[in-house]
């Protein structure tokens, strides 16, 4: 597996990781595991979770799948929503009591990267940011990122404390990091761009029926599928990684043959004929 930097100070992770919030709610805990440690056998370095995801119950299967394995792996996970009904709560005084609540779940003293899951709209995002920056210097959180954010909102935190990772959902079906700047932001700033959901929603996934699919854009991802004796998933998840050597994608899966065809993008490396081919999707 390739690596690839995780913000400018940060470790070095596999170029692809893995997002866990299907790893909640539908299956056995012992088959989630079974999943994560999987992921390691095949070169996954870099895990992704949340506090909101499954309430709690991804942190507690992410921390026991990955106990033993510890110190050979970079961790992330987030605040700032709740569920039921889902919101926005970024007030110090809530992330100073869920990361307490978050390490305890997780089975750990330490979160190499925390992220604020979104920007609370009722408090100052130079107010959470500064609680967030307090969880550095308490030793309890390593480096600090954001989800879904503008460039002018990465760059008002960045003033404040670096920011070593943004997140966003970014495919080939959905472009809007690279339309705003969030990607050239992070790139000039040494920050990691890290996509969520880099499959799309769609036809990748298995989420929609054929009727449902724009096949002109599927044609065009399996000729280059096939130039590179590749799957079509493996292609989209190499066209995100193509946007930079800062952009980490983690493709979230339940099932391990989904994830072995995953983490085999890391060694597709696409050629400019190729990203001229699949350039017209990103118009449609």
């Amino acid at each position: 597996m390739r690596s690839r930097q995780l913000g400018a100070d940060g470790p070095n992770v596999s170029a692809v990781g893995l997002g866990c919030l299907a790893l909640s709610w539908t299956q056995d805990d012992d088959v989630s595991i079974a999943v994560i440690r999987s992921a390691l056998d095949h070169g996954v370095t870099f895990f992704d979770t949340a506090d909101v995801y499954g309430s709690g119950h991804n942190e507690e299967i992410v921390g026991r799948a990955l106990r033993r394995h510890r110190s050979e792996v970079t961790l992330a996970s987030k605040v700032g929503l709740l569920p039921d009904p889902m919101r926005t709560e970024g007030s110090p005084q809530h992330i100073e009591t869920a990361i307490d609540a978050s390490l305890y779940r997780l089975g750990d003293d330490v979160i190499d990267l925390y992220y604020l899951h979104r920007v609370d709209p009722l408090v100052p995002l130079a107010e959470t940011w500064g609680a967030l920056a307090d969880l550095v210097e308490k030793g309890k959180v390593r480096h600090l990122g954001l989800c879904e954010v503008t460039p002018e909102q990465a760059a008002e935190a960045h003033a404040i404390h670096p920011v070593s990772a943004v997140q966003s959902e970014f495919s080939l079906w959905m472009r809007d990091p690279l339309d705003s700047g969030v990607i050239d932001w992070c790139a000039r700033h040494g920050a990691a761009f890290v996509p969520y959901a880099p499959l799309g929603r769609g036809p990748l996934t298995g989420a929609v029926t054929a009727a449902d699919t724009d096949d002109g854009a599927l044609s065009a991802i399996r000729l280059v599928a096939a130039r590179h004796r590749a799957t079509p998933a493996q292609v989209a998840i190499a066209w995100a990684l193509a946007q930079g050597e800062h952009v980490i994608p983690i493709p979230g899966t339940k099932h391990r043959r989904y994830l072995q065809e995953n983490v085999g993008a890391a060694r597709l490396a696409l050629e400019p004929d190729d990203l001229h081919a699949l350039e017209p999707l990103l118009h449609r």
